[in-house]
């Protein structure tokens, strides 16, 4: 039986109460795994509910900064230290290391790194990642689109592996209401500025869910709140439940993206309810959108208004069954799975 390590970030528990799309993803994979009969060990942050079979004695830092509020800069470098000393003593037990968090794993692995597995689950073209890359040749990398693989050198590639959902956490909603959504991080990256604008252009009303970006507070109230009124209505963080009444609900989610977008899990979190999706041109946003199918990718404002007026013709049944053929996660597991066996032969 070939045995997995899944290391899981310590920003959020696994899987996340709330937010958290790695730490969701990561448990996901590591059911599906387990499914396929992997002998999974997930480590992960002390407060995560899961039963995967978990090592990890400290808390997430979602749990510390609501025990103390604001914690010190370096917590979280230091909860990662803490994890990678409980893989150090563990390692002659895996025989593939899967690793979702930053950097600090890479030097850990040593020799192990052919036998590890890395999946970036942000943007690969900055100076961190070019640093990071560049360092670590040797290090096998799976990327979660097309597009965040260009970034990726050639040296590293181990192949790409679309994000995937339990099949079963959403169900399709055959009946759309009268808003579209939005859900994702208040800020500049995700543009729920645009969102409201092409809702409101379309004379439709408009739901919003997400937080605040800690990293930059100011956008949402500059260039949000002031947008927001009886048809644009902001509910703050979402859960499963509340996505998935806000999503169900939908006739389309809106996807106004202003970056390199890697993945967009909100987009098949979407498509798992049978809400088709409108998105800009960015990222893996044409691999993950089929145009005319699951929704359509626009250009502009004026691209996604005169979307929004033919969204209807499309079959929300079709939606949720192109969600179940490309997009769950047991399908991401047997990718993952591949991937694998290839690195242990090697």
């Amino acid at each position: 039986m070939l045995r997995v390590a899944q290391v899981a970030p310590n920003i959020f528990p696994v899987p996340p109460q709330h937010h958290g799309g790695t730490e969701r993803i990561v448990h996901d994979l590591s059911v599906a795994l387990r499914d396929l009969g992997v002998d999974v060990t997930l480590f992960a942050s002390c407060d995560s509910v899961t039963d995967i079979p978990r090592i990890g004695d400290h808390p997430s830092l979602a749990a510390l900064e609501h025990r103390y509020g604001r914690v010190a800069p370096g917590v979280p470098a230091v909860l990662d230290a803490l994890q990678l000393e409980a893989l150090r003593l563990r390692l002659d037990e895996f025989d593939i290391v899967h690793a979702h968090g930053e950097f600090a794993h890479a030097a850990l692995l040593g020799a192990r790194r052919r036998h590890s597995l890395t999946t970036v689950h942000w943007r690969v073209d900055e100076l961190d990642r070019a640093l990071f890359f560049a360092g670590f040749p040797d290090l096998p990398v799976a990327a979660i689109s097309a597009a965040q693989e260009a970034g990726i050198p050639p040296a590293n590639r181990a192949g790409v592996v679309h994000h995937g959902l339990a099949k079963d956490r959403y169900a399709l909603s055959r009946e759309a209401g009268a808003h579209v959504a939005f859900i994702g991080r208040m800020t500049d990256q995700k543009r729920p500025d645009v969102a409201i604008r092409v809702a409101r252009a379309a004379g439709l009303p408009i739901r919003l869910g997400g937080t605040i970006d800690v990293g930059n507070p100011a956008y949402f109230e500059r260039m949000v709140r002031p947008l927001l009124g009886s048809d644009a209505a902001y509910l703050g963080p979402v859960d499963d439940r509340a996505k998935s009444d806000l999503l169900g609900g939908a006739r389309a989610l809106l996807f106004p993206i202003d970056w390199p977008e890697p993945f967009g899990l909100v987009m098949i979190e979407a498509m798992a309810h049978g809400t088709p999706v409108i998105a800009w041109r960015n990222g893996s946003v044409p691999e993950i959108v089929e145009d005319g199918v699951t929704g359509f990718v626009v250009a502009s404002e004026a691209e996604a208004v005169e979307a929004l007026a033919r969204i209807d013709g499309l079959d929300r049944s079709r939606v949720r069954r192109r969600f179940e053929t490309r997009f769950t996660s047991e399908r991401m597991a047997r990718d993952y799975l591949a991937l694998y066996q290839r690195l242990r032969a090697a």
